[in-house]
């Protein structure tokens, strides 16, 4: 049985409360809840034996998490314009994406006999949403969106389309817009919130749209005559860094994986001052439940112990040095465990910050050449 204690207080003394809201928007016990996330689905967690029955069962986790029905419907794709750019081919193709959503996307195949490996390049989020799939391939046909590509380029890539370097290197490239960005918008940074509400109340997820719909692009790759199934790779900046390792969770059609500028720990990106702290786009990579089952690192080692490569910038103010390497730890931990150690590469460049410049474009082109341009059974794998 509670008494009811009479402590007569001044109108303005608080000090009878413990729970409020931190200036981060942070329930002021947050340190305490992020001492409840022991991650018992990890791999790391001792809980299971076999290696092969854990990621069934942590995909599994994972796909349930997205909220989001398997769709149906073929792709039934069609080239709505084309443009020759001497050893391959610019299309803007429309396809069916998921039972609701045709969109457009853009594709790149070398001219020489195919089938080719391919790479499903997936862009960042930037607050940048007039431009999607432009910040990869480099568009045509409207010099609005040209400018703004160029420059985007300009700042995050060295001035280069990543997906026309690749396709130049002979490989067959696809990027679609993510909902809100370019043909599929352009969203509005201060409607990501209502947006995400809405889905909920539509009983859906944003994050698992996202996250099923990239599932669908790669089948749509993965299909085309010009591509080898066996030889597809997934290439990601920042917020398209972790779409990449998420979707190698979900998908073994996934060969190899390159993300860059996007990895930690949630104890070590749930701080104070952190921009994912701050809500609206944050719900393009929030999977409620989730980080309660499995840390942003246990996700991505569903796809041990095939091929993955992570770069982050030294001076990376979004991701801090601390929770990458946490982040950087864990998962060699889950490829030594399947000695498969010399699979993943990761690498803090000191110098750089959030970009892609072409030092590193440069590495992970030789690193993907490695992983999908060989036979295989190549000694050079």
């Amino acid at each position: 049985m509670c008494c009811l204690v009479s402590a007569p207080l001044m109108a303005n003394d608080h000090s009878y409360t413990t729970t409020s809201v931190t200036d981060d928007a942070l329930p002021t016990f947050y340190p305490q809840l992020k001492q409840q996330l022991t991650y018992t689905d990890s791999w790391l967690s001792g809980r299971y034996a076999h290696f092969g029955e854990w990621r069934q069962h942590a995909r599994q986790v994972v796909r349930s998490l997205l909220l989001t029905p398997d769709s149906h419907r073929a792709f039934e794709p069609q080239v709505v314009d084309s443009q020759d750019r001497d050893s391959y081919v610019a299309q803007k193709v429309a396809f069916n994406l998921t039972d609701e959503s045709r969109v457009p996307g853009l594709l790149l195949t070398p001219k020489t006999p195919g089938p080719h490996p391919a790479v499903l390049l997936l862009h960042d989020h930037g607050a940048k949403f007039d431009i999607g799939k432009e910040k990869m391939i480099r568009p045509w046909g409207d010099d609005t969106r040209l400018a703004s590509a160029n420059a985007w380029a300009d700042r995050y890539f060295t001035g280069r389309f990543v997906g026309d370097e690749l396709a130049k290197r002979g490989y067959v490239v696809l990027a679609v817009d993510a909902l809100g960005w370019g043909d599929r918008g352009p969203l509005k940074y201060e409607q990501q919130q209502a947006l995400a509400s809405n889905f909920f109340n539509l009983g859906r997820s944003l994050a698992g749209t996202l996250a099923y719909e990239d599932m669908r692009s790669l089948d749509f790759l993965a299909s085309l005559r010009s591509v080898d199934p066996k030889r597809v790779g997934v290439v990601g900046f920042s917020m398209g860094a972790y779409r990449a390792w998420q979707l190698a969770a979900l998908s073994d059609k996934v060969a190899a994986t390159a993300a860059i500028s996007w990895i930690g720990t949630y104890d070590g990106l749930m701080v104070p001052g952190n921009n994912v702290l701050r809500g609206q786009s944050s719900f393009y990579m929030l999977h409620p439940g989730l980080p309660a089952r499995l840390d942003f690192p246990d996700v991505a080692s569903i796809a041990a112990p095939r091929p993955m490569l992570f770069f982050n910038g030294g001076k990376d103010t979004l991701f801090p040095q601390q929770a990458v390497q946490a982040a950087y730890d864990r998962m060699h931990q889950v490829w030594q465990s399947q000695h498969a150690d010399e699979r993943l590469e990761t690498q803090i460049w000191p110098e750089l910050g959030h970009v892609f410049y072409q030092e590193q474009q440069e590495a992970v082109f030789q690193w993907l050449d490695r992983w999908l341009t060989s036979p295989p059974g190549s000694t050079t794998r």
